[in-house]
This record gives C-alpha cells, sequence and structure tokens, in this order.
C-alpha cells in the first residue's frame, strides 16, 4: 500500500451546566476554548453554542467528536435522565455529521444509541477523561482538578484510576468530588462563620457574594477570568466584589475597611483548600507517600496548596495537555482519548 496515512483531528466536547469547553486535535497540534454558558437560562440555544464553539476551536478538518457533560445536573431538567437525553439531542444537531462518541464512567466510548440506552453511565463522567490521561503519565498519583465550581479528586494507583465512586453521589460519599470551586461557590456554603474584628461572625444564608469574589481581591483571579455573572448583576472588579463579601456578615464598606474583608477572603480562600485537602486525605490512602498531586484545572493554585499541606511533591500536568495546564483538562484529554482508540465503537 503506498501513500500517507492522514492523522486523525478529532474533536471533543466537555458540556457543562455553567461552562462549554472544547479541544481539537491533530498530532501535536492543539486548540482549546472555554465558554461560559449556563444551560438552565436558555436551553434550547445549546445545540447553537456548541456549533459555535465547535467552529471556533476546530477552524478546519475534524474527523470524529468525542463528548462528555455534566449538563445534566443543572435544574433545567426534572432528572438526570432527562438532562442526558436533552444533551445528547443538541450534540447530534449540532454535530451529528461526522461520527460522534460518548465517554462512559468505565473510560469507554459508545455511540449515541448506546448513550442513550445508558444515560446513568455518561452522565457526568468527565473526570474518567482526565484520570485516564494522568494515569498514563503518572502510575501512581492524586489527581486534584479544580474548576470554576467543583474539585475532583482522584486517586491513580499502578497505572490505574482508582475511583470508588462512579456516579455523583458516589463521589461525593467518597471525597473524590468536593462542591469547591476557583468561581461559583456561594460564600455561604463554604464555611458557617468568619472571622471579624477577634471573634468569629455567623455569615448570612444569602447568595451575596461567590468564591469569584474572594479570589479577585486575593488577587488569584483576574477581571477577564471571573466569566460568570455576579450575584448582584455589578461589574467583577475588586471594590465592588469587597462590596459583595461585605454583606456576606451583613455589613457593608462604611462599616468593614478594606483589611477587614480581606481576612474575610482570606479565611474562606483557605476553608476552601482544608475541604480539598479533608477529601484528599480519604482518597490517597492506596498511594505511596512520595506520590505527587496533578493539579488541573482554572482552580489549580487550590490544588497546589492542597499539595503543600499533604506533603506532597506537585507534579507538571501531562505535556499532551501543552500550555493549556490543564484548565480545560477533560476536553484534551477526550481528544486525545479519541485519537488514539479512533472513531469505531469499544
Amino acid at each position: 500500500m503506498t501513500g500517507t496515512t492522514r492523522t486523525l483531528a478529532t474533536l471533543a466536547m466537555d458540556i457543562g451546566g455553567a461552562n462549554t469547553k472544547a479541544a481539537w486535535l491533530q498530532g501535536s497540534t492543539l486548540r482549546t476554548v472555554s465558554r461560559p454558558f449556563e444551560v438552565w437560562r436558555d436551553r434550547a440555544a445549546l445545540s447553537r453554542v456548541l456549533r459555535d464553539v465547535a467552529a471556533e476551536v476546530a477552524g478546519g478538518r475534524v474527523d470524529a467528536v468525542a463528548i462528555t457533560m455534566t449538563a445534566e445536573l443543572s435544574d433545567a431538567f426534572r432528572t438526570k435522565r432527562e438532562g442526558v437525553a436533552f444533551v445528547l439531542d443538541a450534540v447530534e444537531d449540532a454535530l451529528g455529521d461526522r461520527p460522534l462518541r460518548v465517554l462512559t464512567a468505565a473510560g469507554e466510548l459508545v455511540s449515541l444509541q448506546a448513550a442513550r440506552a445508558r444515560p446513568w453511565d455518561v452522565a457526568a463522567a468527565n473526570w474518567v477523561a482526565t484520570a485516564l490521561a494522568v494515569a498514563e503519565a503518572y502510575p501512581d498519583a492524586l489527581l486534584i482538578d479544580v474548576g470554576s465550581t467543583t474539585a475532583d479528586v482522584i486517586a491513580l494507583v499502578a497505572g490505574r484510576v482508582a475511583a470508588t465512586g462512579r456516579n455523583d453521589l458516589e463521589r461525593l460519599q467518597a471525597g473524590e468530588l468536593v462542591y469547591t470551586g476557583l468561581l461559583r461557590t456561594n460564600l455561604a456554603a463554604i464555611a458557617p462563620q468568619v472571622p471579624v474584628r477577634g471573634g468569629w461572625c455567623p455569615v448570612a444564608s444569602e447568595y451575596f457574594a461567590i468564591s469569584g469574589d474572594v479570589h479577585l481581591v486575593l488577587g488569584g483571579l483576574t477581571e477577564d477570568a471571573y466569566d460568570c455573572p455576579t450575584p448582584d448583576g455589578r461589574p467583577a472588579t475588586v471594590p465592588i466584589a469587597r462590596e459583595r463579601i461585605a454583606r456576606l456578615v451583613c455589613s457593608d464598606v462604611d462599616q468593614l475597611d478594606a483589611g477587614e474583608i480581606d481576612a474575610i477572603a482570606a479565611y474562606l480562600a483557605a476553608e476552601q483548600v482544608r475541604q480539598i485537602v479533608a477529601a484528599a486525605r480519604r482518597v490517597a490512602r492506596p498511594l505511596p507517600p512520595g506520590a505527587p498531586v496533578v493539579a488541573a484545572g482554572s482552580g489549580a493554585m487550590l490544588a497546589r496548596e492542597a499539595a503543600a499541606h499533604l506533603g506532597r511533591p506537585i507534579a507538571d500536568p501531562p505535556a499532551a495537555w501543552g500550555a493549556t495546564g490543564g484548565e480545560v483538562a477533560p476536553a484534551v484529554a477526550l481528544a486525545a482519548l479519541l485519537a488514539a482508540r479512533g472513531p469505531g465503537v469499544r
């Protein structure tokens, strides 16, 4: 047989309830896109968003597509089964002119038909792609992937994904899913009380401020990276973020100065790390003491802080993730998985 073998061009999409992330991979060429889209605000627009994101990231040939999702948990849907079906319909409408595969929690790439018949197997499986990629690079490691909303904490033992949970409920119970993130976490859910003027003040259980406000004030998040709506609809700037944080203790910037507000923010950021560390101690039990932490996600800085508390070294994300540093890890890992396995059903 003569001629050259054409390198497969793969597109992978990680379809979340608040963000849609995509990766296009051909050989060593990688392009990524992350677009905020809150599906509960306009679920009918999902097909258009997927089509637009695919066009933006691919910019050329696409031989096969793989998708994974977490959007099914959105309260736009009464059940996760309904949400999975809706997402699959939107994917087929937007990208159905080429081979389509869906990732399962067991690491399979299955057809849309199989995914429709197995909704609970494909719901919230995006962490699997990331874990498989890390296990290939680091046979013994602790993956901590902190995104805008949640953190995945996964043990990789002897090249195997050693997760005990396969769905969100099981993963929450096991400590493998922690509902805290860089951007979207309601501050009232992080801690029941915060330090104020040498004492402790209970927090108001209202949607006054989110973790993006904390990390913006502390310098870990830029205004441009604060890409979700603010709780009060006002701008994502440091002075206004401080105003939102002050309301957490039923106060304002006339009563609390910048230093006092920043102290509240620092405590809440440390509490997020503490929660991740507590989960990681549980998850890491099968690992040798020297196994590194692979920090990924837009909130990788929180994962690196957790690694320091755990006394574990930090390993670089897999080289295949390129300059993304793991910020869109599930999409990149899934594009590589599809390229390695090809578009056939497994």
